[in-house]
């Protein structure tokens, strides 16, 4: 197996590194979130965006897009009248949202943590000793 150590990270620092444009439109605001909710079955458009919170149908049109596009998203049409739509993960997307809920583990698992150091920074405007990190 390979270690996260092996990776060269370096290459994301590139401006024009592929990885890091894919990196970019994955973590989106909406495009992580999105690959969140679809862990959890299908969802049409309108139950996606309520499940989703404060996101406008352009900005949830868009990340779905960019989504599908990279074949992590897979967009059903019913071709019926009303239109019916669906999205979901495609195998891939599958993989990728098992990361990032690791990363959403984590961001829970250190919350407090974080709300901590943001309220003493914003108490005090000092930012972190390397003995605090």
């Amino acid at each position: 197996m390979t270690s996260i150590d092996d990776f060269p990270l370096r290459d994301l620092y590139e401006p024009h590194c592929p990885e890091r444009e894919i990196l970019d439109r994955i973590m989106s605001r909406w495009g992580a979130l999105a690959l969140l909710v679809l862990r959890e079955r299908s969802y049409r458009f309108s139950e996606l965006r309520r499940y989703m919170g404060p996101v406008s149908e352009k900005m949830l049109a868009q990340s779905l897009r960019v989504l599908e596009e990279d074949g992590f998203v897979l967009r059903h049409d019913y071709g019926e009248v009303p239109p019916r739509v669906e999205y979901s993960l495609t195998p891939m997307g599958r993989d990728l949202s098992n990361h990032v809920a690791a990363l959403g583990k984590w961001v829970s698992d250190h919350a407090s943590e974080v709300l901590a150091a943001r309220e003493e920074h914003r108490r005090t405007g000092a930012r972190p000793t390397k003995a605090s990190v």
